[in-house]
């Protein structure tokens, strides 16, 4: 079973297509065998954080934080190998910096 900041090969459907490609992820937490994932591209002029290949990735890539997506536990194919503590950190802090606007927009309850 993957663990948080594992990266995996996942099974990916596109939204805008019906095609269906093994892709890149990085894993955020599973619950009841679902993992919840944000992708991962190898495009460089996307907004992410950056992941080269001495931290493992077979080429420099991008975790783009605006891809988050549900797979089953059996669209993760093979883990890869685990991010930092640095890297996880990263991907935490700026995760809560997005949140943060749901936060301050939702008003008082």
């Amino acid at each position: 079973m993957p663990k948080p900041g594992d990266v995996i090969l996942a099974t990916v459907q596109f939204t805008d297509t019906n095609e269906v490609k093994i892709r890149p992820a990085v894993v955020l937490f599973e619950e009841h065998d679902n993992i919840v994932v944000v992708g991962i591209t190898s495009n460089l002029k996307m907004n992410g954080i950056p992941l080269n290949r001495n931290e493992g990735a077979i080429k420099d890539s991008v975790i783009k934080l605006n891809y988050i997506f549900t797979i089953s536990t059996e669209m993760a194919t093979k883990t890869l190998f685990s991010l930092s503590t640095e890297k996880k950190r990263l991907i935490y802090f700026e995760l809560i910096k997005r949140l943060n606007s749901l936060k301050t927009n939702c008003g008082t309850v």
